[in-house]
């Protein structure tokens, strides 16, 4: 066992979770690596030192290369916007320390190909974050679908749909400017990523993306013009032969953690919702014909991670849980040496379908991944 620095690019939403997963993850996993929160940096040196207060961290910078090159600094959490991740993880790779980004992995397909490039030449540990499919309930998906339990995958149906742009005079903000603030480039490379993990890569899609709500109300109380996508989605093949559709939406009124599939099988089925995470949906075909239908699994003890966390069944994990899991992920692969999925690479591959997506919206076509 020894301690290892941390620092971590940013102190926000992502910022604060990741914080006090590294404070956690020690105690739920006994690691062999404990983690020491040593830096945290955000926009102002004023709200950084705020932030090591409040997140229990030793010292605080406003510069990110002030927290890279410290020796102090063994291994760096990016938390911060998209635009960022690629100087940032060039220059933690460059001094030969491992890096965690947060999704999606730069603010495009060619940001994650230089990053993934870099990652692989400095032979450092390299994650990227997607939580969701951490939960125990996706990972037993996971599990079952692979062990063939419910025979072959012939169509798979995801979302991700939220609502906190639903109302059409709901402020402008950052999140409505850009590419890659909009749904494509925020909701959907967790539904991907999802998709992906559990049935495999995709051969083909054809997409359509729209901004519904073309101009929101300003700081000046004036109309600001919304430069990215409220909602998008698209049908899809997979390498494995399966049909898909996939869903992404910030404007889905009534949905706020939508993150759901549903998958058919040739021998059964599987349903999962993020809103009610500790569940899983199965049903199994060879049921008598009086015993057919969906049965909740409720996630416990004997169903991954879950253990660590509560030994009750049906008591349920929740959504911090699922950082901390992706930080022992992280600390395994820095510890061993070994890939840990997702990496760097898996990430790109998340950004190369949205980018497919893209291509078939702007192109009103069908797009073959490998021409990506």
């Amino acid at each position: 066992m020894r301690n290892l620095g941390i620092g971590i690019v940013g102190g926000g939403y992502m910022g604060k979770a990741h914080a006090v997963a590294l404070q956690a993850v020690g105690a739920v996993f006994d690691t062999a690596l404990r983690p020491v929160c040593e830096m945290i940096c955000t926009t102002t040196e004023e709200g950084a030192k705020e932030k090591a207060r409040a997140l229990g961290f030793k010292r605080s910078t406003a510069d990110w290369l002030t927290l890279v090159e410290d020796p102090a600094v063994e291994a760096i959490v990016i938390a911060s916007p998209q635009a960022f991740h690629r100087d940032i993880a060039l220059a933690a790779f460059g001094r030969g320390k491992p890096v965690f980004c947060e999704k999606p992995l730069g603010a495009g397909l060619e940001d994650s190909r230089v990053m993934v490039a870099a990652a692989e030449r400095s032979g450092c540990a390299n994650m990227t974050g997607f939580n969701y499919i951490r939960t125990p309930g996706s990972q037993l998906a996971r599990q079952i679908i692979a062990s063939g339990e419910i025979g072959e995958v012939t169509y798979f149906r995801g979302e991700h749909t939220e609502d906190f742009l639903a109302d059409p005079e709901a402020p402008a903000s950052w999140r409505t400017q850009g590419r890659a603030n909009g749904t494509m480039g925020d909701l959907a490379p967790h539904m991907i990523n999802g998709a992906l993990a559990l049935i495999g890569p995709i051969e083909s899609l054809m997409a359509d993306i729209e901004t519904v709500h073309g101009s929101r109300p300003g700081s000046g109380g004036s109309p600001e013009t919304v430069t990215n996508d409220d909602h998008g989605q698209f049908l899809c093949r997979f390498e494995n032969g399966a049909m898909g559709m996939l869903y992404f939406s910030r404007i889905a009124t009534g949905r706020k953690m939508g993150y759901a599939y549903e998958v058919f099988g040739t021998k059964g089925a599987l349903r999962f919702d993020q809103e009610d995470q500790n569940a899983l949906w199965l049903y199994k075909g060879d049921a008598a014909g009086d015993r057919q239908g969906y049965t909740k699994i409720l996630t416990g003890p004997e169903h991954p991670d879950y253990v660590h966390f509560c030994l009750g069944p049906g008591h349920g994990t929740g959504y911090q849980d699922q950082i901390i899991i992706e930080a022992r992920d992280f600390l395994r692969a820095i510890e061993t040496g070994e890939t840990v999925w997702p990496n760097f690479r898996d990430g790109m591959e998340v950004n190369r379908v949205i980018a497919a997506a893209w291509a078939s919206q702007e192109e009103r076509r069908w797009v073959a991944l490998n021409s990506i």
